[in-house]
């Protein structure tokens, strides 16, 4: 068995590190696993430990679709690091927390740039506004730029339901949609990834936030600042319990 870890790993910074994984034998991620793991957080030099007795709860987002559990822990360093899972693989999985100054993927504690993304009105060039099938998303009425502009919470999403390579987008999206009927004092965007329909043209969106990995969402207070950012997969319980 495998520890597969479904964080980004060039874009951690000193703070709370939020750490999916999933785990996986020679046949792939597993679709079964426990109602919790635990683990630690060592410095990858040293052996030193920096977070012990962590403790994650599985979730799914739906039976053909892996589960996964996230450790969060807080490490105030820069440096290398490998999340030892208890029963798992000896050498774990190894996270890279680099210097704020190396990150080019803006953070909680940044300010979530404005663009104006794809809508049903005006696609700026992008072929398919939204690739969830059957039908569209309803986040793409207003652009991140006039979101940004409401005064309100946003919440931005980026993520191709139709080309997705790690099969998540598409049931990470649909969760979001309960969640703006839930929260009515929160604006959601999403932008799809790609701007053509073969999908080999990346969209200006992913480019203006340098992005290398999706799918990924923001979210920010009524200023604009960004809040929380969740990559690579997560629950919409955990999105709920923030703009709670």
């Amino acid at each position: 068995m495998s520890i597969v870890q479904r964080w980004v790993p060039d874009q951690l910074g000193p703070g709370v590190q939020r750490l999916p994984v999933s785990l996986a034998d020679d046949q792939g991620l597993l679709l079964v696993g426990p109602e919790q793991l635990t683990g630690k957080i060592v410095n990858y030099l040293d052996d030193s430990v920096v977070a012990d007795n962590l403790v994650a709860v599985r979730r799914s987002l739906g039976p053909d679709t892996a589960p996964f559990w996230v450790f969060e822990a807080a490490i105030a360093r820069d440096d290398v690091y490998a999340l030892l899972v208890d029963g798992g693989p000896s050498d774990g999985a190894s996270l890279q927390v680099r210097d704020v100054a190396d990150l080019v993927v803006p953070r909680p504690g940044d300010p979530l740039p404005p663009f104006d993304t794809p809508t049903f009105d005006d696609n700026r060039g992008v072929a398919k506004v939204c690739t969830r099938s059957p039908e569209p998303c309803p986040f793409h009425t207003t652009t991140l730029t006039d979101a940004l502009a409401s005064g309100s919470r946003v919440v931005y999403i980026v993520g191709t339901p139709a080309h997705c390579q790690t099969g998540v987008c598409a049931p990470i999206l649909d969760g979001m949609i309960p969640l703006a009927d839930e929260f009515t004092d929160t604006v959601f965007v999403h932008a799809d990834v790609y701007a053509d329909v073969a999908a080999t043209e990346v969209a200006p969106a992913v480019q203006d936030l340098s992005l290398t990995f999706e799918p990924v969402v923001f979210v920010t207070d009524d200023a604009g600042i960004i809040t929380h950012r969740f990559e690579g997969v997560w629950h919409p319980d955990e999105v709920r319990a923030i703009l709670s």
